[in-house]
């Protein structure tokens, strides 16, 4: 597989660069009589198309001699042998040390000169895009193969493998999957916005907006973070690009006619983790990039190409194409990208076995976009700027005229039956209707004609209800997209209570998912629990920790509130609700010489979750995060309002939490949590804080494992703490998995919690015995997750002030479970 490919080009030659001694030469000059070029891949292969017959190419490389090959009419294949040279390029020797090293320090000088987002205070164009999923059909021998087993010396069966004929003859019709679209950017107030003025998708009428927002690569070639397939590295024209880089000049080649100096980077290998390699052509005159090949070879081989326009106006490389390709590298298991549309298979089961190469073997994915109608310092202002990419109501309407005016060259017969045939197999598998299900049942439901059943009232278990069995659902668009009801029923065996919900909304705009809601609960809750109202819902086949808890509260409810995503990179949702509260365990709250055995609370309340960093995306369904990125910020105001519907009480609570996540190339990730909470005035128990404690009050270690909790403390006991105000900080950092057995791959993961708190005004609570954390609690751990199917263990110690006599009572085993479903 090549760097390049051009499925339309009539004329085509393949071929190798060696030096004398066989030894392949990466990133070799191809250039042909018309001035066409490419280089070799890092394995010297490349792949040279055209439209105009090609007569004869030139290969040339820093210190080797350059050779000239004459094409023969019947030869595609072409394995050119370079002989090295004594003398280097001296015209390219700017100074005594590595004239690579002096070259970038000029385009790392350079760069806001050259960067359009720098120099320009605007600029506009539109883009055409082209994604496919195929295979080349020559590579695939495309036979039948047969085998025969036998059992004492008789035959017994023939089996017949037709997968590899099967395979070619679709790809030889078809492509596996294609998309395009049409886009207009907009770049002004140093934000660059999307607007998908088309997409079309194969086998979709509405096409899976997840994949139009998937970023194979960063658009700008000089942001201090290169992105390839969803992957920052550091850029090889960042300012501390020279530490991690081993630079090396090639060659100097025309670009677009002017001068460039050819220079290959590779990370440097005492770096652990992995980075880019590839070429930078460097204008000679203003050491602008005026081409990029950004590359990353491992368990797929992944590849990215941007080529420019010199703009003299401007004196500026401006971006004319880009090009994505990923082909298979070398993995062990099996990789799934782009939501399964494409499937890499893993290369053997073990270091014994030769696997027989499948389709996954010559499958690629190629993107290509074409930019046209640049625009620059235009004056036009860009609506909606916070958002990173809007996608038009119509775009996925729109007509053939549409896509024959963009596209940069009519559909062939291939691209055209692969809509065709796409789109009947997708009508007649039901595969629309099919993603939808799954999406639904990742999230928690099943689809029964207008209602979406809840599975997580299902069943479920708890030390006060027992068995809770129940039955839940909210209304979908098969009923209204702009009204809903949803609603359950519960039963507990144990303390033999029936509760319920009923609720229902409407939509009071689309594009901003803004809902006017209102319910009515009669149920219980744990006591000193903290949620955060704008928390996304998290389906669990099982959830541990509610099974060890013991002490409830219960209330009926009724509310109503907003919810809505008006404001730019937040969801917010604003309440009013009056709550009876009845404590189901032995509490009485004091109050000014009165005491209150259930009491009722009349609260509005606001809370806003805020990702300053995320992008988002406007789509004719809503509002959504592409890309979830860190730190961001949630915070929730409670305010009590006296006098109104019989409250009792009169207090105010805010809560908030920060959270941070860093992932690493060689696949290690570190995440922050910090979150806190401060109850001021006259607030009973059950509206404090427990700091999440997730252990029992049993004798023995062995009797008290459970299954862990995501951020809970492992050996706080449950109900041991209560606080008015209190802070919260976890960090854990996870290492990547080990391979023991295929599939034995554990993960390794540090973890280390620690919460202060205090209870302002302890004499009103009578009742449970607890303490306060005014010196700290402290607790560190690891966690050995995914050790088989999804199944872990772990182990946490507890230290400091609150530590325990016993030291087994300071020790805390746990289980846990991974549910991986490769989202």
């Amino acid at each position: 597989m090549f760097f390049t490919l051009t499925l339309q080009a009539q004329f085509q030659i393949n071929g190798i660069v060696n030096d004398s001694k066989n030894k392949p030469l990466p990133f070799a000059t191809i250039t042909t009589s018309d001035n066409a070029n490419t280089i070799t891949d890092v394995d010297g292969k490349f792949i040279l198309s055209s439209k105009v017959k090609i007569n004869s190419f030139t290969v040339s490389y820093v210190g080797f001699q350059t050779k000239i090959i004459t094409v023969s009419d019947h030869k595609k294949f072409y394995q050119v042998s370079l002989k090295q040279k004594t003398d280097d390029l001296k015209e390219v020797i700017v100074s005594n040390e590595n004239p690579a090293l002096a070259i970038l320090r000029k385009v790392i000088t350079n760069k806001n000169n050259n960067n359009p987002q720098k120099k320009l205070n605007s600029f506009e164009y539109k883009t055409y895009n082209k994604l496919i999923v195929t295979a080349n059909p020559d590579s695939i021998m495309g036979r039948v193969d047969s085998s025969a087993a036998y059992k004492d010396l008789k035959k017994k069966r023939i089996n017949i493998d037709s997968s590899d004929y099967k395979f070619k003859e679709v790809i030889t019709k078809q492509h596996l999957f294609q998309t395009e679209k049409v886009s207009q950017y907009q770049f002004g107030n140093k934000k660059l916005k999307e607007t998908i003025l088309g997409t079309k998708m194969a086998g979709f009428k509405q096409p899976v907006y997840e994949i139009i927002a998937f970023n194979l690569q960063s658009i700008s070639i000089y942001d201090p973070k290169y992105e390839l397939f969803e992957t920052k590295y550091n850029n090889p024209v960042s300012d501390d690009a020279l530490k991690d880089y081993n630079y090396k000049l090639l060659d100097t080649v025309a670009i677009k006619g002017r001068n460039t100096f050819m220079i290959y980077f590779k990370n440097k290998e005492r770096r652990k983790a992995a980075g880019l390699e590839g070429v930078l052509y460097i204008d000679q005159e203003n050491f602008a990039i005026a081409k990029a090949v950004m590359r990353i070879k491992g368990v797929l081989d992944i590849s990215g190409i941007h080529e420019f326009e010199y703009v003299p106006e401007e004196k500026i490389w401006f971006a004319d194409n880009t090009t994505f390709k990923i082909v298979k590298g070398k993995n062990d298991d099996d990789i799934k990208i782009l939501g399964e549309t494409i499937q890499f298979e893993g290369d053997a089961e073990d270091a014994f076995t030769t696997r027989k190469k499948t389709a996954s073997d010559f499958t690629y994915v190629l993107s290509e976009s074409n930019n046209f109608d640049i625009h620059y310092n235009t004056a036009s202002p860009i609506k909606d700027p916070s958002h990173y990419i809007e996608i038009k109501d119509d775009a996925s309407t729109k007509s053939e005229d549409f896509w024959n005016e963009y596209r940069k060259e009519n559909l062939d017969i291939k691209s055209q039956r692969t809509y065709q045939l796409l789109d009947s197999i997708s009508i007649k598998k039901r595969i629309e209707k099919r993603l939808g299900l799954g999406r639904k049942i990742i999230n928690g439901y099943i689809p029964l004609g207008p209602v979406d059943l809840d599975l997580k009232k299902v069943i479920s278990y708890n030390n006060y209800e027992g068995f809770r069995l129940g039955l839940g659902g909210i209304t979908n668009d098969r009923f209204s997209k702009y009204f809903r009801i949803e609603g359950y029923g519960a039963y507990g065996t144990k303390d033999g209570n029936f509760k319920y919900n009923l609720g229902s909304g409407v939509l009071l705009d689309k594009k901003t998912n803004t809902w006017l809601n209102g319910s009515y609960t009669d149920d219980v809750r744990e006591i000193a629990s903290t949620v955060f109202a704008v928390d996304k819902r998290v389906f669990k086949i099982y959830d541990p920790r509610p099974i060890n808890i013991s002490t409830f509260y219960h209330y009926i409810s009724w509310k109503t509130g907003l919810q809505t995503k008006i404001i730019p990179k937040t969801e917010a949702v604003f309440e009013l609700a009056r709550t009876y509260v009845e404590p189901k365990f032995d509490y009485i709250f004091n109050l000014n010489g009165q005491s209150y055995s259930n009491y009722v609370m009349t609260t509005a309340m606001a809370s806003v979750v805020w990702a300053p960093f995320s992008d988002f995306m406007q789509t004719p369904t809503g509002r959504s995060e592409t890309e979830k990125r860190f730190p961001r910020f949630t915070f929730q105001f409670t305010q009590s309002l006296p006098n109104i519907l019989d409250n009792d009480f009169t207090f105010s609570k805010i809560d908030f939490k920060t959270e941070y996540e860093k992932k690493y190339l060689d696949g290690q990730k570190t995440s922050l949590l910090l979150q806190g909470g401060y109850a001021m005035g006259d607030v009973p128990i059950t509206h404090l804080y427990n700091t999440m404690p997730n252990n029992l009050n049993k004798e023995t270690i062995i009797q008290r494992i459970t299954f862990s909790g995501r951020n809970s403390f492992e050996t706080m006991f449950f109900n041991e703490f209560f606080s008015s105000e209190y802070l919260f900080f976890q960090i854990k950092h996870g290492f990547n998995r080990v391979k023991i057995l295929k599939k034995v791959r554990p993960s390794l993961v540090l973890v280390t919690r620690m919460a202060w708190g205090n209870m302002e005004k302890p004499e009103q609570h009578a009742g449970p015995a607890y303490k306060t954390l005014n010196k700290g609690f402290f607790e560190s751990g690891l966690e050995l997750n995914k050790i088989y199917k999804g199944f872990g263990l772990g182990g946490f110690y507890r230290y400091g002030p609150n530590q325990l006599p016993e030291f087994e009572d300071n020790i805390a085993v746990k289980i846990s479970y991974v549910l991986d479903l490769g989202l």
